[in-house]
């Protein structure tokens, strides 16, 4: 109980943070999320990296590399990278399902095709689930299945797509989660997501069309 009231603590402090990720990943601790077993074992070598990601930089990069398009894509959508503080060093280090996943949710949806709407987040939940990071990401699922066709009616038949098309990508793709991403900013996406087992994608920020609520 003790060390759940200091987590709650550190998390409301940490709330304005200019590194968005530090909210993220002391909120994914304090729920608890745990990684399956096998997905641990395949994160070992990126327990703590978490490279600072500076998008003023990755835009400098020639069109058409994984830097480049990553940086539009957030700029697009007014997104700011995960960024995670020193200080959290030691939670990085401890919960290593949580820094990845959060660190990278972004990036998925870039390489995945999935914007950011109700639509596109099932999709990437979808692949994530797939993938079988953790239970706790199943359940989710489950309960966004439920919630986002209530939430926003108008994107029901792109929800609905979209976790079907997650769940597919998610059972063919190479493992996701453990990729040093923040080491290719310089490659081609394109060769980015053929080595990924991931399909082509010509506008990943309207693919598939949806109606906005």
């Amino acid at each position: 109980m003790w060390n759940k009231l200091k987590q709650i603590k550190a998390l409301q402090a940490y709330k304005k943070s200019e590194n968005y990720g530090d909210f993220a990943i002391l909120k994914s601790d304090l729920l608890g999320a745990k990684v399956n077993p096998t997905v641990e074992a395949k994160l070992q070598h990126v327990v703590g990296y978490h490279p600072l990601i500076n998008l003023e930089e990755l835009s400098k990069y020639p069109q058409g590399t994984f830097g480049r398009e990553y940086a539009e894509h957030m700029r697009k959508n007014n997104l700011k990278p995960f960024n995670i503080s020193p200080e959290l060093e030691d939670v990085a280090r401890r919960n290593v399902f949580a820094l990845r996943y959060v660190v990278t949710h972004d990036i998925f949806h870039l390489l995945l095709g999935f914007d950011t709407s109700y639509a596109g987040e099932i999709g990437v939940l979808a692949f994530a689930a797939a993938q079988n990071y953790s239970k706790s990401l199943k359940i989710s699922l489950l309960l966004a299945k439920f919630l986002y066709p209530i939430i926003a009616p108008k994107q029901r038949q792109a929800i609905f797509a979209n976790l079907k098309k997650g769940l597919e990508l998610g059972n063919k793709a190479q493992f996701l989660l453990g990729y040093r991403f923040e080491e290719h900013w310089k490659e081609p996406i394109n060769e980015i997501r053929t080595r990924l087992g991931l399909p082509q994608i010509h506008n990943p920020e309207y693919s598939p069309k949806f109606i906005p609520v």
